[in-house]
């Protein structure tokens, strides 16, 4: 059973971790293995090199966004394939992402809590109420 009183506050600490982690997770790419080091990379596993650019701002905007509880929820569900990428990357590196070439136990954490975020929803002290705009009434002043 959830407790309802609880629950809005459990899941901001949800988000504030989760968008942290995603913007750690960036930031990893640009300051330690170096823009030029993650293009690199993306080309040794067989990923387009410019594609480092497109994952590392949608890591950093992304998790700026679900930090700020905007849309976060949809934000984590569409960050969830860009870590299904590196979890398939690393699956054959063992469990432990000190493991030579890094294991797969981050990205999939990463997913999971990204899934929970997505069916969750942002919690207390989000910026916007987590929904989609609605077309539904312009629809029906329409007909």
């Amino acid at each position: 059973m959830i407790d309802t009183r609880f629950a809005p506050h459990a899941a901001l600490l949800l988000r504030l971790g989760l968008g942290t982690m995603w913007i750690s997770h960036a930031l990893l790419k640009v300051f330690v293995f170096t823009l030029p080091g993650t293009v690199a990379f993306f080309e040794s596993v067989g990923f387009w090199g410019p594609l480092a650019y497109v994952v590392i701002a949608a890591e950093l905007v992304g998790g700026a966004a679900i930090l700020a509880g905007v849309y976060g929820r949809y934000v984590s569900a569409a960050l969830i394939p860009i870590m299904a990428g590196a979890l398939m990357t690393h699956l054959g590196n063992g469990w432990v992402f000190s493991a030579a070439g890094g294991g797969w136990e981050y990205p999939a954490f990463l997913i999971l809590a990204s899934a929970v975020h997505a069916l969750l929803g942002d919690g207390a002290y989000a910026l916007s109420r987590g929904e989609l705009p609605r077309f539904a009434r312009a629809e029906r002043a329409i007909s």
